[in-house]
């Protein structure tokens, strides 16, 4: 062999490669965050975990994540004996990732296993795991969900015989959990749900009831339990005669159920992860709750899937800016480090405004949570409207934010050897599933109009800026910022103005982003870097501007370079971003 053959290509050492730099030391703020939120106790009992995991997704987890999106799994429709049994082949970094994530982490068990830590821990460790692996997420998130449904509406002898494998973490004898929802005629028009739920006579002589019908979109194809909507044969049609069923893959004797996987979908993203279509032939189910409440109590597990779809959408964001600040700091072009011209610094900055806008909107509904469940009714109003915010805004936002962050890596983004490609299809998919952007906006209203959730959420925005030392001239403006915006989704609430919900829940979703930011401040304060980032967010996603008008040479540029480089800005600095108050 040529000793030139092992030589670097001409230039290679400026492409820079972010692997195994610890995406959790690299983000520099989101520790701090985590302080704050959690408080000091927690956070140090945690943060071996944090560096840890910070670690294995940039190398380890990301190594395995590549391969197991270029091997998708394959469905196997016979064992080699000829036997109909059916199975989903996984590629063997895909069963490592599950390891890590089921097993290692808990990430499904934790919120059920008796744990004392809060919520938020899992959806910090979540915003992690998903910069390696966002396929995998969706059924851990799924799992969680489930759980939780069942534990809220289920019989005590069901919650009792399942929840154990539920919130186990042998990886050996664990349950994966799915919902099988989707139909092709129904789509997101739930009421149209044509699966027909029949009561019937079991071996034992007990009834018990079974499900037929096809479902087109069932992720975790091959999942433990499923949560499944179907219409019993007495109900009326609508939302009203629904029913939510539990289904397991595996009878007491033993056997396999009576579903099949037709196929599995080729995805644009999430390709490491089983998607199918099922066709149910009188699978035996277990009714959850009462029939006729089926679509309010999956609503609450789509809800979690939500609020999940939003922190890995806010992961996802945060590995793009990575990536990109990475670049930016180490390529050089023209005689200087990329991340020190004008244009690239503000190019980056229309990636961090949304990934930290996303991270503090989770961050603020994973610390809710907890008084939500235990009853605060403000709470409880308050992550009503919070989620299908993020579900909308978040994801819609990593989008843009993935395919901006490919531009950055240059025509080398576009390779698949990169994590751009992997990142961009990925992104694409939360503003899918668990309901379309139209259908989530939607949704924004509804909490509005028929569950009074708007109101909650304006008083607790309101007294987050009393209870926080926010500057008062900065106060000002977000107040006036927040009335605003809660007074437009009330009007197009109230006018049922379908048309305009997506305008009005972005300008609250960005009002409420800059009030959580800018309290966070006064709590990280000497560092006022995320009071400059409200005072962006007010002046770039809500104030008016002039397109015709160029106003950025304005800016200080010394300021947007440390907010761009997530250095301390002082309070001084951060006031001079503050925009000037435009009349109503």
């Amino acid at each position: 062999m040529n000793s030139t053959d092992l030589a670097p290509a001409a230039g290679a050492d400026n492409i820079p490669d972010s692997r195994g730099i610890n995406f959790f030391a690299s983000d520099p703020g989101f520790a701090r965050l985590l302080r704050h939120y959690l408080g000091e106790d927690t956070y140090r009992r945690i943060e071996p975990q944090l560096v840890a995991l910070g670690q294995r997704a940039s190398d380890e987890l990301d190594r395995w994540a590549s391969n197991a999106d270029r091997h998708p799994p394959q469905l196997l429709h016979r064992t080699r004996r000829g036997e109909a049994l059916q199975r989903i082949d996984k590629h063997p970094d895909y069963v490592a990732l599950e390891r890590v994530a089921y097993a290692e982490l808990g990430l499904a068990a934790m919120s059920h296993d008796g744990s004392a830590l809060p919520p938020l821990v899992k959806y910090a460790l979540t915003f992690l795991f998903v910069q390696a692996e966002f396929g995998l997420c969706c059924p851990v998130s799924m799992t969680d969900s489930l759980t939780r449904t069942l534990r809220k509406f289920g019989a005590p002898a069901l919650v009792e015989h399942f929840l154990p494998r539920l919130a186990s973490r042998d990886f050996d004898t664990l349950y994966q959990g799915a919902m099988f929802m989707t139909e092709q005629a129904a789509g997101s028009d739930v009421a149209q749900i044509a699966t027909r739920a029949a009561q019937a006579v079991g071996p034992d002589g007990q009834p018990q009831w079974r499900l037929y019908g096809d479902k087109w979109f069932c992720s975790n194809a091959d999942a433990d339990l499923a949560m499944v909507l179907a219409r019993p044969d007495d109900a009326p049609p609508g939302i009203k005669g629904l029913a939510l069923f539990l289904l397991p893959k595996t009878l007491p004797d033993g056997s396999r159920n009576h579903y099949r996987i037709v196929r599995l979908k080729d995805k644009l993203g999430s390709r490491s992860m089983a998607s199918g279509e099922i066709i149910l032939d009188g699978a035996v189910a277990h009714l959850i709750g009462e029939v006729g409440r089926g679509f309010h109590q999956m609503a609450d597990m789509i809800n979690m899937s939500r609020l999940s779809n939003g922190v890995r959408a806010a992961g996802l964001m945060r590995r793009a800016l990575t990536e990109a600040l990475h670049i930016a700091r180490h390529r050089e072009a023209f005689g200087r480090k990329l991340v020190d011209m004008p244009l690239m610094q503000r190019q980056l900055l229309k990636m961090q405004l949304p990934a930290e806008q996303a991270r503090s909107m989770f961050l603020q509904i994973a610390s809710i949570l907890p008084r939500a469940d235990h009853g605060d009714t403000e709470a409880g109003k308050c992550l009503r409207i919070l989620t299908p915010l993020i579900k909308f805004r978040a994801c819609r936002d990593a989008r843009r934010v993935t395919g901006d962050a490919m531009e950055v890596r240059g025509g080398t983004g576009y390779i698949e050897e990169w994590s751009d490609p992997r990142l961009v299809r990925d992104a694409h998919l939360g503003s899918i599933w668990e309901g379309t952007s139209n259908i989530v906006a939607l949704d924004i209203a509804r909490a509005t109009q028929r569950d009074g959730a708007l109101e909650p959420l304006r008083a607790h925005l309101l007294r987050l800026l009393d209870d926080a030392a926010v500057p008062a001239a900065s106060a000002e403006l977000l107040r006036t910022t927040v009335g605003r915006a809660c007074d437009a989704m009330a009007r197009v609430a109230q006018a049922g103005q379908d048309e305009l919900v997506r305008q009005a829940g972005s300008a609250l979703y960005h009002a409420s982003t800059a009030v959580f930011m800018a309290h966070e401040a006064v709590h990280l304060a000497p560092d006022w870097r995320r009071l400059a980032l409200s005072h962006l967010v007010l002046r770039h996603k809500l104030l008016p501007a002039d397109p015709l008008e160029p106003t950025c040479a304005a800016d200080p540029a010394d300021i947007l370079a440390a907010v761009v480089q997530e250095r301390a800005v002082t309070l001084a600095q951060a006031m001079q971003l503050l925009p000037a108050r435009s009349a109503p």
